[in-house]
This record gives structure tokens, sequence and C-alpha cells, in this order.
């Protein structure tokens, strides 16, 4: 091989490590990344604290090492001996899966209806759904709680699902989605002679699958960790979610970080398989929201 030939290659490896094809790797991308790269590790950390301190013994709770020097499993096992961790944990996935299902349900109705139909004070309704996010969720347990006092909801799981049932953001959410619905499915679908029901059901909802799938993922996490309401709601331990569960492991001599980590890191199993099954269809909404217009 000739020495131009080796000049050649090693200014065309060069060539390949400066650049990505015909354009240069520019300063702004690498701070870019770098920015992004430090938020991401950010945000994994308090997870993998939480992970750390689950596998520490008590008088390592302190101690700022991510790798423990004595690792145990005894946290796990004395956690899920505990009886109470699995009814907390059933209480959690109840309320969370039926309020889901209720707001999908729900919302979407909802959002269809303030979509695709036209009559009059249809706006003003749109406008006061709106409204209701402007409101603190702290301004609205006092009257949750009375309404939940006078029907005779404390202490049951009603009581704990009812403030969620239904969200004015998945209204807004999935009118804005069935917006991108073609009215002229819509005719055809009346014309074969589907009630508006089934067309709803049947031509509708098919074509907003990512944005069913996205607050499905949204109402699950929040009711799967709420606390303040669940907290006030019930006042039997049987009744307890996760979060409510959890906090009886701190009391006024002692707080029990590790148990208390222990049970968050079982708890965050559920969501992590739900984002995992429905992590594709977020994807596919982001890019059809990026390409309706």
């Amino acid at each position: 091989m000739t020495a131009d030939a080796i000049g050649t290659g090693a200014a065309g490896s060069t060539r390949v490590g400066l650049f990505r094809g015909d354009k240069p790797i520019r300063p702004g991308r690498i701070v870019a990344w770098t920015i992004l790269m430090m938020g991401g590790i950010a945000m994994v950390m308090p997870l993998v604290f939480m992970l750390s301190t689950s596998l520490k013994f008590p008088h390592e709770i302190y101690d700022l090492n991510l790798i423990p020097n004595e690792p145990t499993l005894e946290n796990y096992t004395y956690v899920l001996a505990d009886g109470r961790f699995y009814r907390w944990f059933i209480n959690s996935l109840i309320v969370a899966i039926a309020t889901t299902a209720s707001v999908v349900f729900f919302d979407s109705l909802v959002g269809y209806t303030l979509c695709k139909f036209r009559f009059k004070g249809r706006a003003i309704v749109f406008v006061a759904i709106l409204s209701t996010l402007m409101i603190p969720t702290e301004m609205l347990i006092i009257p949750w709680y009375n309404m939940a006092r006078t029907f005779g909801w404390l202490d049951t799981y009603w009581g704990i699902m009812f403030p969620g049932m239904m969200t004015g953001f998945g209204t807004f959410l999935m009118r804005q989605f069935f917006e991108s619905v073609p009215d002229d499915f819509i005719h055809a679908a009346r014309i074969d002679g589907l009630n508006e029901f089934q067309i709803w059901w049947q031509v509708a909802m098919p074509l907003v699958t990512p944005a069913l799938s996205a607050l499905a993922i949204f109402v699950f996490l929040g009711n799967w960790t709420a606390f303040i309401w669940p907290l006030i709601a019930t006042s039997t331990a049987d009744l307890y979610t996760v979060p409510v569960g959890l906090s009886s492991f701190a009391d006024e001599a002692d707080v029990a970080w590790e148990l208390i980590m222990t049970g968050a890191s079982l708890a965050t199993i559920p969501t992590l398989i739900v984002f995992l099954i429905f992590q594709r269809y977020i994807i596919r909404g982001v890019v059809l929201t990026g390409l309706k217009g």
C-alpha cells in the first residue's frame, strides 16, 4: 500500500470520526446531548437511591454510598411476609384499574360528543370542563369529603375512586384527537345503518388508540401513586392503598426508610408493566400528532 493510500485512508477515517455524513458534529449538538444526559441522570438517580436503600440494613440508611456495604434481601422478605402489603397492593390495583377504565370510557365518549355533534351551548360546556383544570386538587378535597360523608362513601372503594372517575384533561385530550377522525367516516357509518354509539365504538375509537393508551397510562399512574385523598377517605387498614399503607412504616419514634423504599420498589412493578405494554402506542400518538394538520 502506498503512502498516498495510507494518507487517504487516515484522512477518510478522520472524516468519518468528525462528520456524520456530510454534516459536521457541531458544538451545539454536543452541548444539547450533554444537557439531555445530565437531565436523564438526574431523573434516574432517585430510583437508584430507592433500590439501594431497599437493600441496606437500618444502620446504613444515611450513608450516601449507592452500593450497600452489606447488601441484604431481608427487607423484601419482611415486606412480602407482611400480609398487609398484599392487601394494599390489591386495593391499589382495584382503584387504579377501575378508575382508568371509567376515565377511558366516559372521557372518550364526552370528547367524541363535543367534537362530532353540533348543539347549542357546546362551546360553553367545553369551556366549563376546561375550567376544572384550573382548580387545585387541594381546594376540592373538602367538597369531596362532604359529598362522600353525605352519601356514606367514606371508607369504601367507591369513596376512594369517585373523584377520578371522569377528568377534564381526558375529555380535552380525546376531543382534540377526535378532530383527526374524518367526518366522511362518520357519515358513511350512518349510511350503513350504525347508531351513534356503534359509530363511536367501532369507527372512531380504533382511530384514536394512541390517545387512549396515553390517557390510560396517565390515569393509571396518577391513581396508583395517589396519597392525599385515599388517606383522607379511608380509616380501615384493609382499604389502604400502597402509598397510604407504606406510610404506616413511619411513626413518631422512628421511620423505617428501608421498608418504605422496599415497598416503593415493589410498587413500581405494575407501572413498568403498563408502560412497557403501551409505550409503542404513545410513540405512535406523538408521531400522528406531529403529522396532523
